[in-house]
């Protein structure tokens, strides 16, 4: 008879919602489908600052910071959906607005996934192909933070707040 140790133990569990815990943060009951205007940060694992440096007040992208920014911009193209707005990459995480425009299949935790799948895709190719800098399993956190812009003052507040970011870099949360 063989003894199953406690890792093979745990590695066998089913899903439990009793014991097993993943607190969401995004609002209850609300549906991240419908039309409307989100703030987004995405940060990286261990807040690494792989994606440029800020100098004098300015985000100086690398050609890692340069990646993000294009597959940001390209979400338009290939989801019709969704309207890019204003954004800025910063050395270890990413402000943008991102708007769906009309009722979606695709939700905003669905862009979001799509948007860290194809960027973590783009920067391990860049790790093997460019020596960009090297990650620890994965380059994004595994949440995210967002906020429903519900008027025109909170996008406003929003829009100031991430185009003026790279001169508060020293003052931010998210500074390495």
């Amino acid at each position: 008879m063989r003894v199953i140790g406690e890792t093979e133990k745990n590695n066998n569990m089913k899903y439990n919602p009793d014991i097993h815990h993943r607190r969401s943060i995004r609002l209850k009951g609300y549906d991240y489908s419908q039309t409307g205007l989100y703030f987004i940060t995405v940060c990286t694992q261990d807040r690494l600052c792989l994606f440029g440096k800020i100098e004098h007040g300015e985000m100086l992208t690398n050609d890692a910071g340069k990646m993000i920014k294009i597959v940001w911009e390209e979400i338009s193209s290939y989801y019709p959906s969704f309207k890019v707005h204003e954004f800025v990459v910063m050395p270890n995480h990413f402000h943008g607005i991102i708007q769906i425009k009309n009722e979606s299949t695709m939700s905003l935790p669905d862009i979001v996934h799509r948007f860290k799948t194809l960027t973590t895709k783009r920067y391990t190719d860049g790790v093997k192909n460019n020596n960009w800098s090297r990650f620890k399993k994965k380059l994004w956190q595994r949440n995210y933070y967002e906020h429903i812009i519900r008027n025109e003052i909170s996008y406003h507040q929003i829009l100031e707040y991430v185009q003026t970011n790279p001169l508060k870099w020293q003052e931010d949360t998210y500074y390495a």
